[in-house]
């Protein structure tokens, strides 16, 4: 257990020793001027999706949200406690982010949980089938489908994130901008074992490879 977070604070010392001082000047004008980013990421915590090691952008270019299942709630004020709906605030009302992609990829937990159970299922679920509930319409989709348990669960990875898309215009102000062309709205989906991006078409509805 210590090694692993040793392992870490040497990863440190070496982004501090290299990558740090070589971008100097990023940083500091990073710092002098604060964060201007175009582009709201919702993506997955999934450990093995880094959107920006995937996209290759700098510091100061995504504003990044991270969630189980890439997953947009639907717009609903109230005084419980909502953590993805707080950050599309800031990024769309304060930092006036132009672009929301919803970054799925395959293999997802969340999806996987959603359709077969929570792994926590028997142990106490205090939060995963809850959460996953969002996307109940991906999975009743997917599970109308034909194929194998494979074919649907892609097809839930799909949906789920057309799920997200659909909540995110529930937000009067998302709402409000996307009609007025000041903010568009995107549906990527990542597959790590072919290292593939594909992107959902609207017209079609389709997710059609970059």
């Amino acid at each position: 257990m210590q090694q692993t977070m040793e392992r870490l604070i040497a990863g440190f010392r070496t982004f501090r020793e290299t990558y740090y001082v070589e971008n100097r000047a990023l940083f500091d004008a990073l710092s002098r001027q604060g964060q201007s980013p175009k582009v709201m990421i919702v993506g997955c915590a999934d450990s093995r999706i880094d959107p920006l090691l995937i996209t290759g952008a700098e510091p100061g270019d995504l504003f990044i949200l991270r969630n189980v299942a890439n997953l947009v709630p639907p717009y609903s004020p109230d005084g419980h406690y909502h953590g993805t709906s707080a950050a599309l605030e800031f990024a769309v009302r304060s930092l006036e982010v132009e672009h929301i992609v919803v970054f799925g990829h395959a293999q997802c937990g969340g999806v996987m949980a959603l359709l077969d159970g929570s792994p926590m299922a028997g142990r106490g679920d205090d939060f995963i089938a809850a959460w996953m509930s969002i996307a109940e319409p991906a999975r009743q989709r997917a599970l109308a489908l034909p194929g194998s348990a494979d074919d649907r669960r892609r097809a839930c990875e799909f949906e789920t994130i057309k799920v997200s898309l659909g909540n995110l215009l529930t937000f009067p102000w998302i709402r409000e901008r996307v009609a007025g062309g000041r903010l568009s709205l995107h549906g990527w989906y990542f597959d790590l074992a072919h290292g593939s991006l594909r992107r959902l078409d609207p017209a079609t509805q389709e997710f059609r490879d970059v």
